[in-house]
């Protein structure tokens, strides 16, 4: 068999493993959540909480939509007209045209672009939440964050695109399998490494001083099955309001982690709950299941670009001559965009089934409605969540279920609905 009927064997099998990976894992009956309670938790929810939560919201759909607009379209313009490509070449030019500068710099440019066209989404956005004092950030601090950001992306970008075309370069008939086992690998590899390497970065974590909260969240991840090396405390007070906490790491680098922001606006028993949820992602390996997920996902991505390659009218339009060329870079750029907006919705709809799961795991282990209601309401009310979203928005992007859907799944609970 020619490599290309060989990888697009592979990539059904990829595909096959990934469906029925998902299908025997990714929890797709929920806890029951009935619509009814949820009208009458949003009810309960005091107007005026709601109505600036909504108006929150509302004000950051044009930042969050145009960047998303303007990026795609960016893509789409670089990648899919020999802009891109010429872009990458005259990077490239004051090395000699070598490979590496136009892997390396060019695809750096290119994805810069980008960034700077959607920057001004980005200030927008930081100007609604410090209007509605959710970020404690002024300028200098954001802009710090967002220049931390951007390198740790440039850093892991840059190794990706050396390695990526280094490989289309050693094997160019069979760079698509190397290249899949190689973007696998990456996934794996980040999902152990940012946790340990990239958190410290952004924020500063303490151990909880000893007493009756830090005592309480070791026995609950005790009680749970789950070991952890410590309980920090992230200065997320620096740049938000927001409270949250989760738990980081494997084996013996796991630990809970608890923003500072919710020591000072939860009860310690809406810690313990939160902490419960938490644990619950732990205790059922979902980081591992979104990271095989992610490992699958990706190296099929690599042999679907190699497949794409086939198709003559699209290099023509990207003004190349093959996908394992660096000039290449701007069209693989638009092609992953447009497959990441395609997949959005199946990516949130299998990260709200595992987060509904967490929930049911909290209310099991702590066998208190009461207070997980409690504390989603706590939740929505200091991070602005909307209550209850509209519903093509929420299923195109929500991560989570929604507020009401939380306190109505407690509810559930309540009254013994499993």
């Amino acid at each position: 068999m020619t490599p290309r009927l060989w990888a697009a064997c592979a990539l059904g099998v990829l595909v096959l493993a990934l469906i029925a990976y998902a299908a025997t894992v990714v929890p797709w009956h929920r806890p029951p959540a009935p619509r009814a309670d949820q009208l009458e938790a949003l009810r309960g929810l005091p107007g005026d909480q709601v109505e600036r939560a909504r108006a929150f919201h509302s004000d950051l759909r044009p930042g969050s939509y145009g960047a998303m607009a303007v990026g795609l379209l960016a893509a789409l313009v670089l990648g899919l007209t020999p802009l891109g490509a010429r872009l990458v070449s005259l990077v490239g030019r004051p090395f000699g045209d070598h490979w590496i500068a136009q892997a390396v710099l060019g695809g750096l440019v290119i994805v810069l672009v980008v960034e700077v066209l959607t920057l001004p989404f980005a200030v927008w956005r930081h100007t609604v939440v410090v209007r509605y004092d959710i970020s404690t950030q002024t300028w200098g601090p954001w802009a710090v964050d967002l220049a931390k950001s951007y390198a740790v992306g440039a850093v892991i970008g840059g190794l990706a695109l050396l390695g990526f075309f280094t490989v289309t370069r050693l094997a160019p008939r069979w760079w698509w399998a190397f290249g899949a086992v190689g973007a696998a690998a990456l996934v794996v590899l980040l999902s152990f490494v940012l946790p340990v390497v990239v958190e410290p970065i952004f924020n500063k974590f303490t151990p909880m001083a000893q007493g009756p909260l830090r005592t309480e969240l070791m026995s609950l991840a005790a009680r749970d099955g789950v070991p952890v090396r410590d309980v920090l405390v992230a200065d997320a007070s620096r740049r938000t309001r927001a409270v949250n906490a989760y738990v980081s790491g494997f084996g013996p680098t796991r630990r809970i982690v608890v923003y500072d922001t919710m020591l000072t606006e939860a009860t310690p028993e809406e810690v313990v709950s939160v902490t419960a949820h938490e644990l619950g992602h732990a205790q059922r390996g979902d980081v591992v299941t979104g990271t095989i997920i992610g490992a699958l996902g990706a190296a099929a991505a690599v042999i679907a670009l190699y497949l794409l390659g086939s198709l003559g009218w699209l290099l023509r339009l990207a003004g190349t001559e093959s996908m394992g060329e660096p000039r290449t870079i701007a069209l693989l750029l638009a092609l992953v965009s447009v497959a990441g907006l395609l997949g959005g919705p199946a990516q949130a709809l299998v990260s709200r089934r595992i987060e509904a799961r967490a929930d049911a795991h909290a209310l099991e282990l702590t066998g208190d409605a009461a207070t997980f209601e409690a504390m989603q309401r706590r939740l929505g009310s200091v991070n602005l969540s909307d209550p209850d979203p509209p519903t093509w928005e929420h299923l195109m992007f929500a991560s989570h279920p929604s507020t009401v859907e939380r306190m109505a799944a407690a509810r559930a609970y309540a009254r013994g609905e499993r």
